[in-house]
Protein backbone atom coordinates (compact mmCIF):
# COMPACT_ATOMS: atom_id res chain seq x y z
CA UNK A 1 0.00 0.00 0.00
CA UNK A 2 1.18 3.21 -0.89
CA UNK A 3 1.66 6.60 1.91
CA UNK A 4 -1.08 8.26 -0.14
CA UNK A 5 -2.97 5.30 -0.98
CA UNK A 6 -2.96 4.84 3.29
CA UNK A 7 -3.67 8.19 3.96
CA UNK A 8 -6.97 7.81 1.76
CA UNK A 9 -7.94 4.63 3.38
CA UNK A 10 -7.85 6.91 6.80
CA UNK A 11 -9.59 9.89 5.78
CA UNK A 12 -12.00 7.64 3.92
CA UNK A 13 -12.59 5.22 7.23
CA UNK A 14 -12.80 8.25 9.21
CA UNK A 15 -15.30 10.56 7.31
CA UNK A 16 -17.61 7.65 7.01
CA UNK A 17 -17.39 6.66 10.80
CA UNK A 18 -18.33 10.26 11.57
CA UNK A 19 -21.48 10.24 8.63
CA UNK A 20 -24.01 8.85 11.54
CA UNK A 21 -23.17 11.38 14.01
CA UNK A 22 -25.27 13.85 12.29
CA UNK A 23 -28.70 12.02 13.21
CA UNK A 24 -31.08 12.68 15.62
CA UNK A 25 -30.42 12.49 19.60
CA UNK A 26 -32.99 9.86 19.39
CA UNK A 27 -31.31 7.40 17.06
CA UNK A 28 -27.81 7.78 18.50
CA UNK A 29 -29.20 6.84 22.05
CA UNK A 30 -31.12 3.93 20.90
CA UNK A 31 -28.75 1.53 21.41
CA UNK A 32 -28.24 2.98 25.13
CA UNK A 33 -30.25 1.58 28.13
CA UNK A 34 -33.40 3.34 28.89
CA UNK A 35 -33.11 6.10 31.05
CA UNK A 36 -29.68 7.18 30.47
CA UNK A 37 -28.87 10.97 30.11
CA UNK A 38 -26.72 12.65 27.96
CA UNK A 39 -24.60 15.61 28.31
CA UNK A 40 -23.80 17.15 25.16
CA UNK A 41 -20.78 19.58 24.56
CA UNK A 42 -19.61 20.20 28.06
CA UNK A 43 -16.53 22.56 28.15
CA UNK A 44 -13.14 21.86 29.26
CA UNK A 45 -11.38 24.12 27.61
CA UNK A 46 -11.85 27.73 25.54
CA UNK A 47 -11.79 26.29 21.80
CA UNK A 48 -14.87 24.34 20.10
CA UNK A 49 -13.06 21.56 20.03
CA UNK A 50 -12.26 21.01 24.05
CA UNK A 51 -15.62 19.35 24.97
CA UNK A 52 -17.05 16.25 25.90
CA UNK A 53 -20.20 14.00 25.95
CA UNK A 54 -21.02 12.17 28.97
CA UNK A 55 -23.07 9.33 29.53
CA UNK A 56 -25.14 8.75 32.68
CA UNK A 57 -27.44 5.85 33.66
CA UNK A 58 -30.71 7.01 35.91
CA UNK A 59 -30.16 6.92 39.40
CA UNK A 60 -26.43 6.93 39.50
CA UNK A 61 -24.25 7.20 42.65
CA UNK A 62 -20.91 7.53 43.19
CA UNK A 63 -19.78 5.50 40.29
CA UNK A 64 -16.85 4.94 38.56
CA UNK A 65 -15.79 7.27 35.19
CA UNK A 66 -14.27 5.91 31.80
CA UNK A 67 -13.24 8.71 29.52
CA UNK A 68 -12.66 7.74 25.95
CA UNK A 69 -9.87 9.43 23.83
CA UNK A 70 -11.25 8.52 19.75
CA UNK A 71 -8.45 7.76 17.14
CA UNK A 72 -8.17 9.37 13.79
CA UNK A 73 -4.19 9.79 13.43
CA UNK A 74 -4.32 12.72 15.33
CA UNK A 75 -5.79 14.82 12.41
CA UNK A 76 -9.48 13.36 11.93
CA UNK A 77 -11.95 11.88 14.42
CA UNK A 78 -15.01 13.05 16.29
CA UNK A 79 -16.48 12.24 19.97
CA UNK A 80 -20.08 11.30 18.43
CA UNK A 81 -18.86 8.99 16.38
CA UNK A 82 -21.53 5.40 17.36
CA UNK A 83 -18.42 3.74 17.13
CA UNK A 84 -16.80 5.34 19.98
CA UNK A 85 -19.69 5.47 22.53
CA UNK A 86 -22.52 2.59 21.62
CA UNK A 87 -21.16 -0.65 22.74
CA UNK A 88 -18.74 0.90 25.38
CA UNK A 89 -21.79 2.85 27.20
CA UNK A 90 -24.23 0.15 26.72
CA UNK A 91 -21.77 -2.27 28.84
CA UNK A 92 -20.68 -0.21 31.34
CA UNK A 93 -23.21 2.27 32.25
CA UNK A 94 -25.51 -0.99 33.40
CA UNK A 95 -22.45 -1.79 35.14
CA UNK A 96 -22.47 1.18 37.11
CA UNK A 97 -20.23 3.68 35.60
CA UNK A 98 -20.41 6.99 34.32
CA UNK A 99 -18.43 7.06 30.00
CA UNK A 100 -17.57 10.24 28.90
CA UNK A 101 -16.50 10.32 25.05
CA UNK A 102 -13.84 13.67 24.71
CA UNK A 103 -12.80 15.69 21.62
CA UNK A 104 -9.43 17.26 21.41
CA UNK A 105 -7.55 19.47 19.27
CA UNK A 106 -6.81 18.27 15.93
CA UNK A 107 -3.59 18.51 13.70
CA UNK A 108 -2.20 20.71 12.28
CA UNK A 109 -4.04 22.97 14.75
CA UNK A 110 -2.65 21.35 17.82
CA UNK A 111 0.90 19.13 17.82
CA UNK A 112 0.45 15.67 19.34
CA UNK A 113 2.06 18.06 22.54
CA UNK A 114 -0.76 20.14 23.03
CA UNK A 115 -3.09 17.34 22.25
CA UNK A 116 -2.12 15.32 25.09
CA UNK A 117 -2.13 18.81 27.49
CA UNK A 118 -6.12 18.58 26.54
CA UNK A 119 -6.24 14.97 27.27
CA UNK A 120 -5.02 16.15 30.72
CA UNK A 121 -7.45 19.09 31.17
CA UNK A 122 -10.37 16.81 30.17
CA UNK A 123 -8.81 14.20 32.73
CA UNK A 124 -9.00 17.53 35.53
CA UNK A 125 -12.60 19.03 34.13
CA UNK A 126 -14.03 15.20 34.77
CA UNK A 127 -12.28 15.00 38.13
CA UNK A 128 -13.76 18.40 38.97
CA UNK A 129 -17.17 18.15 37.70
CA UNK A 130 -17.51 13.89 38.23
CA UNK A 131 -19.58 14.81 41.99
CA UNK A 132 -22.61 16.25 40.18
CA UNK A 133 -22.56 13.54 37.79
CA UNK A 134 -22.95 11.02 40.27
CA UNK A 135 -19.62 9.83 39.86
CA UNK A 136 -16.53 9.49 41.95
CA UNK A 137 -13.64 11.92 40.85
CA UNK A 138 -11.01 9.42 42.51
CA UNK A 139 -11.89 6.45 40.13
CA UNK A 140 -11.71 8.40 36.38
CA UNK A 141 -9.88 5.70 34.37
CA UNK A 142 -8.78 6.91 30.60
CA UNK A 143 -8.89 4.74 27.74
CA UNK A 144 -7.99 5.72 24.09
CA UNK A 145 -7.68 4.01 21.08
CA UNK A 146 -4.69 4.52 17.91
CA UNK A 147 -4.17 7.99 18.24
CA UNK A 148 -6.18 8.08 21.26
CA UNK A 149 -4.05 5.45 23.04
CA UNK A 150 -1.05 7.36 21.89
CA UNK A 151 -2.20 10.76 23.62
CA UNK A 152 -3.16 9.14 27.09
CA UNK A 153 0.09 6.99 27.35
CA UNK A 154 1.75 10.30 27.11
CA UNK A 155 -0.32 11.78 29.12
CA UNK A 156 0.02 9.37 31.65
CA UNK A 157 4.19 8.70 31.44
CA UNK A 158 4.67 11.89 31.83
CA UNK A 159 3.95 13.77 35.20
CA UNK A 160 4.45 17.35 34.23
CA UNK A 161 1.84 16.93 31.37
CA UNK A 162 -1.08 15.90 33.91
CA UNK A 163 -0.07 18.48 36.72
CA UNK A 164 0.42 20.55 34.35
CA UNK A 165 -3.46 20.82 33.87
CA UNK A 166 -4.29 19.97 37.38
CA UNK A 167 -5.09 16.52 36.88
CA UNK A 168 -4.92 14.15 39.43
CA UNK A 169 -3.54 10.84 39.57
CA UNK A 170 -5.50 8.26 37.79
CA UNK A 171 -6.21 4.77 38.87
CA UNK A 172 -5.68 3.02 36.00
CA UNK A 173 -6.02 3.11 32.07
CA UNK A 174 -6.44 1.15 28.99
CA UNK A 175 -4.70 1.78 25.86
CA UNK A 176 -6.07 0.50 22.82
CA UNK A 177 -3.78 -0.65 19.27
CA UNK A 178 -1.61 2.29 19.71
CA UNK A 179 1.57 2.13 17.41
CA UNK A 180 3.35 4.78 18.55
CA UNK A 181 4.27 4.28 21.78
CA UNK A 182 7.85 4.09 20.89
CA UNK A 183 8.07 6.73 18.52
CA UNK A 184 11.60 6.88 17.66
CA UNK A 185 11.48 3.72 16.52
CA UNK A 186 8.33 4.22 14.04
CA UNK A 187 9.61 7.40 12.55
CA UNK A 188 13.15 5.87 12.15
CA UNK A 189 12.20 2.92 9.83
CA UNK A 190 9.78 2.81 6.85
CA UNK A 191 6.18 4.35 8.05
CA UNK A 192 2.89 5.72 7.06
CA UNK A 193 3.64 9.50 5.27
CA UNK A 194 1.03 10.76 7.73
CA UNK A 195 3.30 10.15 11.17
CA UNK A 196 5.81 12.83 9.06
CA UNK A 197 2.78 15.36 9.11
CA UNK A 198 1.66 15.05 12.38
CA UNK A 199 5.65 14.68 14.09
CA UNK A 200 8.01 16.71 11.55
CA UNK A 201 11.52 15.22 11.07
CA UNK A 202 13.09 16.49 14.33
CA UNK A 203 14.47 13.45 16.77
CA UNK A 204 14.04 15.62 19.55
CA UNK A 205 10.35 15.99 19.01
CA UNK A 206 9.89 12.35 18.33
CA UNK A 207 11.40 11.20 21.59
CA UNK A 208 9.09 14.14 23.62
CA UNK A 209 6.08 12.94 22.19
CA UNK A 210 6.99 9.94 22.89
CA UNK A 211 5.66 7.68 25.95
CA UNK A 212 7.92 4.92 26.48
CA UNK A 213 11.04 7.94 26.36
CA UNK A 214 8.65 10.19 28.41
CA UNK A 215 7.90 7.50 30.80
CA UNK A 216 8.75 9.07 34.58
CA UNK A 217 8.55 7.73 37.47
CA UNK A 218 5.55 4.87 37.57
CA UNK A 219 2.69 5.01 35.88
CA UNK A 220 -0.86 3.85 36.69
CA UNK A 221 -1.52 0.21 36.00
CA UNK A 222 -2.17 0.04 32.01
CA UNK A 223 -4.08 -2.47 30.47
CA UNK A 224 -2.39 -2.52 27.03
CA UNK A 225 -4.21 -4.28 23.91
CA UNK A 226 -2.53 -4.64 20.49
CA UNK A 227 -3.63 -6.29 17.24
CA UNK A 228 -1.59 -9.37 16.02
CA UNK A 229 -2.32 -8.40 12.56
CA UNK A 230 -0.50 -4.83 12.62
CA UNK A 231 3.57 -5.01 12.03
CA UNK A 232 4.26 -2.89 14.45
CA UNK A 233 0.98 -2.47 17.24
CA UNK A 234 2.56 -5.30 18.75
CA UNK A 235 6.16 -4.69 18.84
CA UNK A 236 5.47 -0.95 20.26
CA UNK A 237 3.60 -2.64 22.82
CA UNK A 238 5.86 -4.95 24.20
CA UNK A 239 8.35 -2.11 24.42
CA UNK A 240 6.35 0.40 26.82
CA UNK A 241 4.75 -2.62 28.51
CA UNK A 242 8.10 -3.43 29.36
CA UNK A 243 9.67 0.11 30.32
CA UNK A 244 6.44 0.70 32.64
CA UNK A 245 7.24 -2.85 34.26
CA UNK A 246 11.10 -1.89 34.69
CA UNK A 247 9.96 1.61 36.37
CA UNK A 248 7.76 -0.54 39.52
CA UNK A 249 4.62 -0.22 37.75
CA UNK A 250 2.25 -2.68 36.39
CA UNK A 251 1.36 -3.08 33.27
CA UNK A 252 -0.76 -5.91 31.33
CA UNK A 253 -0.54 -6.84 27.64
CA UNK A 254 -3.61 -8.14 25.60
CA UNK A 255 -2.51 -9.66 22.20
CA UNK A 256 -5.43 -9.88 20.12
CA UNK A 257 -6.71 -11.47 16.73
CA UNK A 258 -8.65 -8.28 15.86
CA UNK A 259 -7.93 -5.06 13.35
CA UNK A 260 -6.98 -2.41 13.93
CA UNK A 261 -10.63 -0.95 13.60
CA UNK A 262 -12.17 -3.91 15.08
CA UNK A 263 -10.14 -3.50 18.50
CA UNK A 264 -12.26 -0.33 18.64
CA UNK A 265 -15.51 -1.74 17.50
CA UNK A 266 -15.84 -4.92 19.31
CA UNK A 267 -15.46 -3.60 22.53
CA UNK A 268 -18.02 -3.83 24.92
CA UNK A 269 -19.68 -6.64 22.62
CA UNK A 270 -19.96 -10.04 24.41
CA UNK A 271 -17.19 -12.02 24.15
CA UNK A 272 -13.65 -12.77 25.81
CA UNK A 273 -11.99 -9.71 24.70
CA UNK A 274 -14.18 -7.34 26.81
CA UNK A 275 -14.48 -9.72 29.40
CA UNK A 276 -10.88 -9.08 29.91
CA UNK A 277 -11.18 -5.59 29.94
CA UNK A 278 -13.42 -5.89 32.57
CA UNK A 279 -11.21 -8.34 34.61
CA UNK A 280 -8.81 -5.27 34.63
CA UNK A 281 -11.57 -2.86 35.54
CA UNK A 282 -12.32 -5.49 38.70
CA UNK A 283 -8.12 -5.52 39.42
CA UNK A 284 -9.10 -1.63 39.68
CA UNK A 285 -11.62 -1.92 42.13
CA UNK A 286 -13.93 -0.96 39.91
CA UNK A 287 -17.30 -0.28 39.46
Amino acid sequence: MTDRTALLAVLAFFLFAALPASASLSARAAGLPDGTKILRDVAYGNDPKQRMDVYISEGTMNAPVILMVHGGAWFLGDKAMPRMYESKAARWLPQGFIFVSMNYRLAPGADALEQAADVASAFAAVQEKASEWGGDPSRVVPMGHSAGAHLVALALASPAIMQGQGAKPVPGAVILDSAALDLPSIMEAPHYRFYDRVFGDDPAYWREASPLHRLAGTPPPLFVVCSTGRDDACPNSESFVAAVRASGGEAALLRVDLSHREINEELGTAGPYTDAVDAFFRSLGLP
